[in-house]
């Protein structure tokens, strides 16, 4: 459909903004535009790698990410994400699955945000390690990188500062998103998998592009409460039109 690569650069544009890849959205915009559920995630995991590898590398240029702790997190829920990959699901399921998803995302969202240097880290921050391994095992399983429920709990625990906050969530977003694909791949089979990136690489395209964009407008052009109010809306809507159609 014509309209969906204009879709996915605005998504990624809104969603690199804010440090994350897209994913939940992306899966929600091919839901709703028809396509097979079962390659769905394919194209949203490959479409976060592309857009936070960009993001990833920046935080590790300014030497902002805290690689032990980061790494912890990441490796912890990336054989989850793989596993998720891995599980089949009824189309329905999928649906309703994804579209809790994104409704739970966008609200997580519009969660407080720690501030630089705001106090010491809470007694939960140090169980951070074992709350990651469901939402690895939930990235894998309907595609998306797990991200956009990371950083509200690493905010609301104060586990680190803003900035070392984003880095985090941008190395467990690709390392979760890299093995949910290897997950996909192995399900799919090597023929299904190459063909659906095939067939959405305007799709891939679009994202590169939105996501560079996106950094640009992060750091230049609007408030990032803004930028995180804009993607919250997107993401609920798209939630919410997911649900709608399934129960109506």
């Amino acid at each position: 459909m014509t309209w969906l690569p204009p879709a996915f650069f605005a998504t990624a544009l809104l969603y690199a903004s804010v440090g994350f890849g897209g994913g939940s959205t992306y899966n929600a915009l091919l839901a709703l535009a028809g396509f097979d559920y079962r390659l769905m995630p394919i194209v949203s995991l490959a479409c976060n790698v592309l857009v936070v590898s960009g993001s990833t590398l920046r935080f590790a240029r300014a030497k902002v990410v805290p690689w032990q702790r980061a790494l912890l997190l990441a490796l912890i829920a990336a054989p989850l994400a793989y596993l998720g990959g891995l599980t089949p699901l009824k189309q329905a399921t999928f649906l309703v699955l994804l579209g809790l998803s994104l409704v739970a995302a966008g609200l997580a969202l519009l969660a407080p945000r720690t501030s630089e240097g705001t106090g010491e880290p809470t007694a939960l921050a140090k169980w951070m390690p074992l709350a990651v391994a469901p939402l690895g095992y939930l990235a894998g399983l309907v595609g998306i990188g797990g991200g956009i429920f990371l950083a509200p709990l690493l905010h609301f625990t104060r586990w680190a500062n803003t900035r070392a906050i984003a880095a985090t969530t941008s190395l467990f977003i690709l390392i979760n998103s890299l093995s949910g694909l290897v997950g996909q791949l192995t399900k799919n089979g090597s023929d299904a998998f190459a063909a659906a990136l095939g067939d959405a690489l305007p799709l891939l395209v679009a994202v590169m592009l939105g996501g560079q964009l996106g950094s640009l407008l992060a750091l230049r052009w609007l408030p990032e409460r803004v930028i995180r109010m804009l993607t919250a809306a997107l993401t609920i809507w798209a939630g919410g039109q997911l649900l709608y159609r399934q129960w109506i």
